[in-house]
């Protein structure tokens, strides 16, 4: 892809939001899930584009549980820039914990979207260490607040 395509990897645990981000960017974003109980999940990937600063933006969204490492390692192929969606109402977890740290000694920027914010139990500051350095901002994926601008910034910043 050129410069004004632009591939980005959303990573983060399961249920952290990955999906309901890409769909608050991009109402049309197609995905593969299945049920988990009575939850739907992501089990190969999730896609949406949007437009941003003149840039297309491809968003591809990675399952959340440890058993999809293949398929993340697939979706990063190429990718400029990634972005790890963490929810800010549980403690981090070690998956997220060592995506941040691979991310942070790569060269591919990369940024920590903190979700669910607008909930009660939101404790952004349990993200502070592993953000470092990162591109941050807070947002909630499921009503869509903060979602594209979060985005945006990251894409002016970083691109």
């Amino acid at each position: 892809m050129g410069t004004d395509k632009i591939k980005i990897v959303i990573f983060g645990a399961y249920n952290a939001g990955k999906s309901s981000f890409i769909r608050s960017i991009d109402p049309q974003a197609r995905n593969v899930d299945t049920k988990a109980g009575d939850v739907p999940t992501t089990v190969a990937l999730d896609f949406g584009r949007v437009i941003v600063g003149g840039k297309k933006i491809y968003l591809f969204g990675t399952p959340g549980q440890e058993r999809f490492e293949f398929v993340r390692e697939i979706l990063s192929r190429g990718m400029h820039g990634a972005i790890v969606i963490v929810d800010t109402t549980r403690e981090p977890d070690d998956m997220t914990r060592s995506l941040c740290t691979a991310l942070s000694v790569g060269t591919i920027p990369y940024a920590v979207f903190l979700n669910k914010c607008d909930h009660a139990l939101s404790s952004p500051q349990r993200y502070v260490e592993i953000s470092s350095g990162a591109f941050t901002s807070t947002m909630s994926a499921l009503t869509g607040e903060n979602a594209l601008e979060s985005l945006q910034g990251f894409i002016e910043e970083c691109f």
